[in-house]
Formats: C-alpha cells, structure tokens, sequence
C-alpha cells in the first residue's frame, strides 16, 4: 500500500506541464514546474521543511518550540504544515501589501500573524524583517527561521527541485526561469543544473522597485532603485544571502501591470491558476523569447496557486482600479459614438411622436425623462404589439403606454457588466456623466464596441 505517513511527505516531485497557448509564438517548448501541486499550494513547502529539519538537527528548534519567520505568506504555510504535524508553534510576520487571503490560510493552520507597513526601510522597527527579529529575543524557546539568510533554503532546492527539473527533462533543459525573491529557489535549483551543465542558462525576473537587477549588473546597493510595488512574492530591498549571482546569467525586470494580467491568460489559456509571481516569470520570458532558438527547452517555475489572489489581480475592480485591466465601460461606448445627445420623451409626448422619433434615429429604445428624471421607457416591439391591437392608440400620450424604467447603471461599468444587464425585457441601459447628463447604451452599441 501507498499510504503517506503525514502531509510533509507529499512535498515534492511536482509535475511538468508543457505550455500550449501563451507561448504559442515561441520558437521552442516551454514547459512549468507547478508547484503549487505541494499540500501548502507553493513552492516554499520545500524549504520550510528544510529549514525545520536543519533547525532541529541543529538544536535550535527545541520540543514545544514556536517558529517565528516574516513572510509573504507562503513559506509560513510551509512552515506551518511542519509545525502542525511536529507540534511547534507558529509565529508570522507580514506586510499588509498581502493579500487577505495569505493571511486568513496562515491563521487557519494555528498561525499567529501580525502585520506590518511595507513601505519602510528593512532596518526599521516596524519593518516585517526587524520585528520578526525582536520577536525571536523576547518570546522563549523560540526561533527565527530567517528565510533571506537561511542557507537551507537554498539547500532544498538543490537537493529537490534542481534534480527533479534534470529527470523530467531528460537532462535537456536548456533555460531555467524564475522570479527572485530571497534567491532559495533560483540559486539552489541553478546550482544543481550548472554542476550538471553548466551552459544551462539561468534568467531570473525581478521587479520595477527592487534592487537585485542594479545589484546583479553592477555590484552596488543603489537603494535609489528601491521604490514601492504592488506585486507579490518577488523583488527585494536588500540581498539575501541566499543569492549565488555567479549562477544566474540574466536579470530581466517586468511591471506590475505586465505580470498581473500574464497570470489571468494563464488561467484562461492554459488552465493553470497561479500567482502574482507566476505571471510574472511568463512575462519576463515573453520580454526574452528572441533571444531562444528552435531546439531549447525552457523550464518556467510557477510557485504558488491563485487561490491566494482571487480578492487582488483575479478580481476586475482590483485590477481595474490600479489600471492592469484594458476593459471597455460605458464612458468608452458613448465616447466612442458619433453622436453623443441623448434622444428622449416626456410622458405627455404622443405615441405618434414617440415613434416619428424613433424612425428618424433609427433607434429601438428610448428613456422617458420627466424633469431630469427617468420615470419609464419605450420600446419598437412594445410599441409595435400595442398598436398593432389597437391602431388608434397613436394618439395617446406615452405615460398611458410605457414600459418599466431602463436599468441606470455606473458611468465607469465595463461591458461585461452591462450586457449581462440587457435582457428581451431590458433593450438597453442609462447612465449618468459627471456632469448630471443621461446616456444610453443598446445592444447594438456593444456588438460594435467588441467589433472595433
């Protein structure tokens, strides 16, 4: 029988899952190392465990001990699955660029998180690194695991992720890809992979606002570089000791923008929902692809799964008011138009009138507007069916004939919003600009908008 003796035995051996359609116009194949097939959804899991058994081994995690790390919130999680099933406690530090949902999985697993501002120097106080730090002094029997510095981190990834990236492929890698972030998983991985051939190259994607790029090509810590960003999981203020420059070949920076919305196409294009770091190793790629020949074989690692991001880059408010997500609105629709001048009537307005209206605009749906205000709507086939039962009814006034009012909706609404609004009921839909004035939009103005 195959039965494991506890979750920390199912870290590891991920799959390697070749892109199809993201990548399509790349001249080789590219395959991701998803590790978010690990029990704690990330990559991390690995070195956590490293970390704990070294830490033991070491005696410097002691029975009953509590663990203390600053952390974006995955490697907690690994350390929190070793800490549930080795009865330690846990203790976490993070940032409040996080995402909620990093800190509500931590908090399931037995995790105390306290959480701090990002945007302040590492050696402030009130940094995640400093206060985890204070931490570890103060609480007893307690230890900081220290990812940054910690050379086990680096030290699982050439025991475990360096060789299973060499089985898979049949020791015909020819590029290792990856965001860097402590460096673990990109040094320790490249280390293996350049003992066992060393024109491996090895391209790591770092961020705007991080300093490890300047670092990596000049050897300065130009903390000038250092400025705030939104991604996650990637990127630094300082370079940890983990990092071996000497076996990454290239440093490629992308924006939080790029890196967002790379990680949705993967999710609709390849099926693979990942994180923020994700996307962001597909873009530094794409920025690259010209550099790649035919016969390559380019090995992307995706760390961690989308789960943690659904209220950030997989929500279109998030997404579209940091302005990552190219939507069409209603403002775009009515911008777009070459006539902008709403075309309504009054409830004391004639059937007759209402419909000579209509066929000079070549319109279907007009708002009935009584000072300022929508108070109904008329429609040609609600039209049509009542005056084709009654023929003198063109003479009435159109608050004896008009149907409910159009549903009013954002100024900003995408269209996707607003069709799901239009209905055989609901032919069409109002808006207000900022100045106070009324617009409407048809299905007929959508199908063009999608059709540009």
């Amino acid at each position: 029988m195959d039965i494991k003796n506890n979750i920390l035995e199912t870290i590891g051996n991920t799959p390697l899952i070749r892109l199809n359609k993201v990548t399509r116009n790349f001249p080789c194949t590219v395959a991701a190392k998803v590790d978010y097939f690990n029990p704690g959804n990330s990559i991390k899991d690995r070195m956590a465990l490293k970390m704990v058994e070294i830490a033991e081994k070491e005696g410097k995690l002691k029975p009953g001990g509590t663990i203390i790390e600053g952390t974006s919130g995955n490697t907690g999680m690994g350390l929190a699955l070793a800490a549930v099933v080795k009865g330690y406690k846990c203790i976490f530090v993070t940032t409040d660029k996080q995402s909620k949902e990093k800190a509500d999985i931590l908090k399931a697993v037995g995790a105390e998180v306290i959480v701090c501002p990002t945007n302040v120097a590492p050696e402030d106080p009130r940094s995640y690194y400093s206060v985890a730090a204070r931490l570890a002094k103060e609480v007893p029997n307690s230890y900081h695991m220290n990812q940054y510095d910690n050379l086990a981190n680096r030290l699982a990834h050439y025991e475990t992720t360096g060789p299973e990236i060499w089985k898979q492929t049949d020791g015909k890698i020819t590029h290792l890809v990856c965001t860097a972030g402590t460096g673990g998983t990109i040094t320790g991985a490249a280390m293996y992979l350049k003992e066992k051939n060393p024109n491996i190259q090895v391209w790591a994607i770092d961020v705007y606002g991080s300093l490890l790029t300047k670092y990596f090509r000049t050897g300065e810590i130009d903390m000038g570089e250092v400025h705030p960003y939104i991604s996650e999981g990637f990127g630094e203020d300082f370079v940890p000791k983990n990092y071996e420059m000497r076996v990454i070949d290239h440093f490629e920076q992308v924006t939080d923008k790029d890196g967002a919305v790379m990680a949705r196409r993967l999710a609709k294009e390849e099926g693979l929902f990942c994180g923020y770091s994700a996307g962001s190793c597909l873009q530094g790629l794409m920025q690259l692809k010209d550099r790649l020949k035919k016969d390559d074989l380019v090995v992307c690692i995706l760390h961690d799964h989308g789960s943690r991001y659904v209220g950030k880059i997989y929500n279109d408010q998030w997404m579209m008011e940091r302005g990552f997500l190219d939507v069409k609105t209603f403002k775009d629709i009515v911008s777009s138009r070459a006539h902008n001048r709403l075309i309504s009537v009054e409830p004391a307005n004639t059937v007759a009138e209402t419909v000579e209206l209509m066929k000079k605009y070549d319109i279907e749906h007009l708002p009935v507007i009584k000072d300022g205000e929508q108070v109904g709507s008329i429609s040609e086939n609600g039209l049509f069916n009542k005056v084709f039962s009654n023929p003198e009814i063109k003479h009435a006034a159109v608050a004896e004939v008009m149907e409910v009012s159009l549903p009013i909706v954002a100024f900003d609404t995408p269209i996707e919003r607003i069709s799901s609004l239009i209905t055989r009921e609901n032919g069409a839909v109002l808006s207000k600009d900022e100045a106070g004035n009324y617009h409407i939009v048809t299905k007929y103005d959508i199908i063009q908008s999608l059709t540009k």
